[in-house]
């Protein structure tokens, strides 16, 4: 597999509207304007980066997901932990939040009721048009993590294609950080025509500035388990 160098030369073109990405995968650079706040250690045998970039809209963060074999998946979103932008290296899929949809996730109503259905619509040159309907509910449950503090959320989640066709199914647990605004993964079961996945992307472990394992790009936990992993990321 190409390293992360190479990966965004070639991407370059695609990414110059306002996407910040990194300068290299082995002691990870980030661009003018953007710093990162946070790595996460994931059990699926991933690590994420976390960052802000100051030509971002006000509320806007970035992230970046790093496995075994590199750069998995970035994405953007916004204060409502809406999908605005993501890329995943691996099928070169760009999708893109649609501007008119029916009803946008919103993380403010999640709080503020303790539950957010959603209904939108992504458009990737590569995929074309999906639809994503479903559900988060705060279960009133917290874990604390490295001084992180988390609430589940139970998820119930489909997603269509342009014709109506059921591309996969969700179902399980994650949790969001109310600082932050943002959601983690979590435990679940993922659903598509032709098989299940079990998945569990649950935080194991949080490095600050200073700290060691801070903008690491080499995944700790969970590894020797991963014989294969569904191409599914919610933030």
């Amino acid at each position: 597999m190409q390293d992360l160098r190479s990966i965004m030369v070639g991407l370059s073109v695609a990414f110059a509207a306002g996407w910040a990405m990194p300068a290299g995968a082995q002691g990870l650079s980030m661009p003018d304007g953007c710093e990162v706040y946070a790595t996460v250690q994931n059990r699926d045998c991933t690590v994420m980066q976390l960052y802000t970039c100051e030509a971002d809209p006000d509320g806007y963060q970035q992230s970046m997901t790093f496995g075994p074999d590199g750069l998995e998946f970035v994405s953007v979103i916004d204060s409502e932990a809406q999908w605005i932008r993501s890329f995943s290296p691996f099928s070169g899929a760009i999708d893109e939040l649609d501007s008119d949809n029916a009803d946008p996730a919103s993380f403010t109503e999640l709080l503020e009721t303790g539950e957010d259905t959603y209904d939108f619509t992504q458009t990737s040159p590569q995929l074309g048009t999906r639809r994503y309907t479903g559900v988060d509910q705060l279960t009133g449950r917290k874990v604390t993590i490295d001084g992180v503090e988390l609430e589940e959320t139970a998820y119930r989640m489909r997603t269509y294609d342009a014709e109506g066709n059921e591309v996969y199914r969700a179902e399980g647990h994650e949790f969001i950080s109310r600082d932050w605004r943002r959601f983690f993964a979590g435990t679940g079961t993922l659903t598509t025509p032709q098989d299940t996945f079990d998945e569990d992307g649950r935080p194991a472990n949080f490095a600050f500035p200073g700290e060691a394992g801070f903008m690491s790009t080499n995944p700790e936990y969970g590894c020797g388990a991963i014989l294969s992993r569904a191409s599914v990321h919610r933030n």
